[in-house]
């Protein structure tokens, strides 16, 4: 048997003890054998696990149990506590953003593999950051409706309510495209009211359903943003 030192190392190990079997199960009772709690804690860790999205899911039977999906979950990260801390300081300027959600997701999954160790410098660094607010005269823009930051994931056509900058309001069915952003943040889509590319500030956005249907493909050019071309910068992974 194996005493995890605090929640956090249980957690991890949690992980690592299904990454190890996977795709075969262990049941609750059998983890809480191996970590001397209790299976009903077992239930809440894996519960929260499966909150902050690590793939665990629960196979019903005899011998059943709990599973990971071993091929969607990334293996020990050796995340540095300044490594850490500098993702945790990125998503300060993630407000607003289509991604902020996942963003803060994915920065748990890899706070989630680190040492205890390693957790307890990041936090001790990130208690000496300050951050200074600047007054601004634009308001923070609201956060982002989910179906709007999942547009181009979703691969679905959308029916917006949206208000232009003299206030009148329009219902549209808009096929999503892209994104542009700087202090707001626009959804570029071809709209079916207009027959062209428009782009749509996400903060007028006052209505949002997504629809079963798949739009055609389409692709978007430098030119369809109308923008000078020097000002527009791809994001890019590395």
């Amino acid at each position: 048997m194996v005493r995890a030192v605090n929640r956090t190392d249980r957690l991890y190990a949690l992980v690592e003890e299904l990454r190890a079997i996977a795709p075969r199960p262990r049941s609750a009772h059998w983890l809480a054998r191996r970590f001397e709690i209790s299976a009903r804690t077992v239930e809440r860790d894996l519960s929260a696990l499966q909150q902050s999205g690590v793939p665990i899911y629960a196979e019903p039977g005899r011998t059943g149990g709990y599973c990971l999906d071993k091929a969607r979950t990334l293996p020990p990260v050796n995340l540095t506590p300044g490594e850490a801390v500098a993702m945790a300081l990125a998503l300060h300027r993630m407000a607003g953003t289509p991604f902020q959600a996942e963003a803060a997701a994915g920065l748990r999954k890899l706070v989630a593999a680190m040492p205890a160790a390693d957790v307890a410098l990041a936090d001790e660094l990130a208690g000496r950051i300050h951050l200074v607010v600047k007054p601004s005269p634009l308001p923070e823009p609201p956060p982002m409706p989910r179906l709007v930051a999942d547009a181009l994931a979703a691969r679905r056509v959308l029916r917006i309510r949206y208000g232009d900058r003299s206030g009148a309001t329009t219902e549209r069915e808009i096929e999503p495209l892209g994104y542009v952003g700087n202090k707001y943040w626009y959804l570029v889509a071809w709209c079916r009211l207009r027959g062209s590319v428009r782009a749509f500030r996400t903060d007028r956005i006052s209505g949002v359903t997504r629809t079963a249907e798949v739009p055609p493909q389409r692709v978007l050019s430098d030119d369809d943003l109308d923008i000078p071309n020097h000002l527009v910068h791809h994001l890019t992974l590395v």
